[in-house]
């Protein structure tokens, strides 16, 4: 069994918290152990708030006030996308090494995709042009015992 579902938020400060709640609720449900549950919901968060914080001008058009989460559960992973119709990332995104420096604690920017980066096992970043930006992540996913969603 998998489940997924998508959500298209307003960019507002307040839609950051309610997909988050929406993914910790849902890996609850299922059965995800609670430490991979938390590793998402930050990396989640993360995205959202790099989507409200830049995911377009508001004076565009309805579309450009909105940014879209969809997220996928099955018995190996959890996928997440967040898509938002901004002016994308101003250069392509390379994956860091984990192993790479940390981002400084004074830079003002850059420190929610770095994250992603570290609690992920895969990430991916891209510019829909004319579109926006588009964060995909990963995580392999363990289970509590007798979960609902369990891989067999």
């Amino acid at each position: 069994m998998s489940i997924w579902w998508s959500l298209h938020l307003r960019r507002e400060a307040a839609s950051v918290p309610l997909a988050r709640r929406l993914l910790l609720g849902a890996m609850e449900t299922a059965g995800v152990d609670p430490d991979v549950s938390y590793d998402l919901s930050v990396a989640l968060s993360e995205a959202c708030a790099n989507a409200v914080e830049h995911g377009g001008d508001d004076s565009s058009g309805p579309h450009c006030a909105e940014y879209r989460v969809t997220a996928y559960l099955d018995g190996e992973k959890c996928r997440i996308e967040v898509a938002d119709s901004g002016p994308g990332f101003p250069r392509p995104r390379r994956r860091r090494n984990r192993a790479a420096r940390p981002v400084s604690h004074t830079r003002e920017n850059g420190r929610g995709l770095c994250l992603i980066e570290q609690l992920a096992d895969h990430v991916h970043f891209r510019n829909r042009p004319g579109r926006g930006a588009v964060v995909t992540f990963d995580k392999i996913l363990k289970w509590r015992e007798g979960a609902l969603l369990q891989a067999s």
